[in-house]
């Protein structure tokens, strides 16, 4: 099995026991209850320049743990101060030591728009993440048949959520284009063995349809590569790790938007 497939199976699990503290009907009930908050996230990305998505995570299968102290409240501020324009937040417990917890604490702390970010295998998910409070979830087709993948979408649309759907290569792409995602994610990290290739998010560019919204994920390490991107067209960064381990993480995110500019 690859990193991804045990990621995914543990996921399976763990929706199995979160079916049994709260039903599908009456997470669904919950989430259908709520407004719809997609649409601040689109916006946040669709915005002219480039805008930056920040993560909050402890830890990652490759790198194990990255931030030892991991004040996510703090994080959280910072990234607000910083003007970021979105964050992501792990809920990922076992590789990225996350929590819905820790979701709920960081959407309690900011105005921002946010991202769940975790491995979506079952649509119970999509509706438990609205009932966090998320404006966006994840989708990987690495992860999801093309017939999940449209399922999926259309349930984020009709209950308002954004979906930001991560591919890694060419067909991946167009599996999602044809899904009728909005906003498409290139993976530069290999999700089978976790190395990252920068040059992918270049590579790709040409692939994502002018009517979906372009993040590069993964790989953005300095100032120029936000520049870099910024000039190739890309809509939007993540970015995690660099931010995560920067000693100074308002000045990281500020030298980026710079770049950028």
């Amino acid at each position: 099995m690859t990193i991804l497939d045990e990621i995914a199976a543990y996921a399976q699990e763990r929706v199995k026991t979160d079916k049994t503290r709260i039903s599908p009907e009456q997470m669904m009930e919950e989430a259908c209850a709520l407004p719809g908050r997609g649409q601040m996230f689109y916006d946040a990305v669709a915005h002219p320049g480039l805008s930056f998505i920040c993560e909050i995570k402890k830890a990652s299968p490759s790198k194990g743990i990255i931030d030892p102290v991991f004040d996510w409240s703090q994080i959280a501020s910072d990234y607000e101060a910083a003007g970021a324009d979105a964050v992501s937040c792990l809920t990922e417990p076992r590789w990225f030591l996350g929590s819905d917890a820790i979701f709920a604490g960081v959407r309690a702390r900011i105005a921002s728009p946010m991202l769940r970010k975790d491995f979506v295998v079952d649509p119970y998910q999509i509706y438990q993440a609205k009932v966090l409070g998320a404006n966006c979830v994840l989708l990987i087709c690495a992860l999801l048949s093309p017939e999940q993948l449209s399922e999926f979408l259309g349930i984020c649309q009709t209950i308002g959520l954004a979906a930001l759907v991560e591919a890694h290569n060419e067909a991946e792409i167009h599996s999602a284009a044809k899904a009728g995602a909005r906003m498409i994610g290139v993976n530069n990290r290999n999700l089978k063995d976790f190395t990252v290739d920068f040059g992918n998010a270049l590579r790709l560019r040409e692939c994502i349809p002018e009517n979906c919204l372009y993040v590069s994920e993964s790989g953005v390490r300095t100032p120029e590569d936000a520049g870099t991107l910024k000039k190739i067209g890309a809509d939007a960064v993540l970015i995690g790790e660099a931010l995560m381990r920067a000693p100074d993480r308002r000045a990281m995110l500020e030298a980026m938007r710079r770049a950028s500019t």
